[in-house]
């Protein structure tokens, strides 16, 4: 099953920092040596080197060129921002508000023929309702204290989720039981989230489907994935963002994600549970 998504981003993150020192020691430089030559306080080359602060490009060229090996710099840089680019942390993707991302994601969902998500604690964006949306982005810009853009970025995830309305998709999804029950907005609001549910599952394009909470579980609850195709897979954090794009990483959540369809319910007793849950929401 999945490592930690988080664990997966700082080995990355680890390869280049000891790829770095290699180099150092190859060279036959001590960490003070090189840090004079970087023109750097001794401390930032041994951060670098441990893997504590992320190297710039220009960090990399400066110590590529001190260890005399400036010609692998370009190598190192682009390591270093796949690496980089894994791990993004919410308060940097929203640091002018969210709608920007949801605008920067939307080619993204326009090329995905094939979505397969895995939701343990939300409704997945492309079926959130606006009411829905609303209190959710909400209560991520309160506990983020980024700035308030919620009404924009709203209309811009209702925009990025046509795609499950228009084009040729496929959507393969799975929601815990305890998603339908989760009041991330009102009552009122929550039951015409569960009646919108209710509706999309007549979609040709869409599987969907519901683990219940008494599921003999085969494969544990998990973080939640999206799944692009078979080129990306998006884990969601507290934190961060982790965007996984190695083939055998995205096989694993592929098959994590084989395994959850496999315990899961569809039809007549996916929509029996939603409506008991819809019951409970009035």
């Amino acid at each position: 099953m999945p490592e930690s998504p988080l664990s997966t981003a700082q080995a990355a993150r680890a390869g280049i920092a000891s790829r770095l020192d290699e180099m150092r020691r190859d060279a036959g430089l001590t960490g003070h040596e090189l840090a004079v030559r970087c023109g750097w306080h001794k401390a930032k080359a041994s951060r670098i080197a441990r893997a504590k602060t992320a190297p710039s490009d220009a960090d990399i060229r400066a110590w590529c060129e001190a260890c005399g090996v400036a010609d692998q710099a370009a190598d190192l840089i682009a390591a270093s921002r796949t690496a980089e680019s894994m791990y993004v942390q919410w308060r940097q993707i929203h640091r002018d508000g969210m709608r920007r991302v949801h605008e920067r994601t939307l080619p993204l969902y326009e090329r995905t023929a094939h979505f397969r998500v895995y939701a343990s604690n939300l409704v997945p964006g492309m079926l959130q309702t606006a009411d829905y949306a609303t209190g959710l982005l909400r209560s991520i810009t309160a506990f983020q204290g980024t700035p308030d853009d919620v009404a924009d970025a709203v209309r811009a995830r209702l925009n990025r989720s046509r795609v499950v309305h228009t084009g040729n998709h496929r959507f393969g999804l799975l929601l815990e039981e305890a998603v339908l029950y989760y009041r991330v907005c009102d009552g009122p609001e929550l039951a015409a989230q569960l009646r919108y549910l209710l509706g999309i599952m007549s979609r040709p394009n869409v599987s969907l489907g519901i683990i219940p909470f008494g599921a003999r579980r085969t494969v544990w609850p998990l973080e939640a994935f999206y799944a692009f195709d078979d080129a990306q897979v998006a884990v969601e954090t507290l934190t961060a963002e982790v965007n996984v794009t190695a083939p055998g990483e995205i096989r694993t959540y592929l098959k994590a994600f084989a395994g959850l369809s496999r315990i899961a319910v569809y039809g007549a007793p996916a929509r029996a549970l939603m409506s008991k849950a819809l019951e409970s929401a009035r």
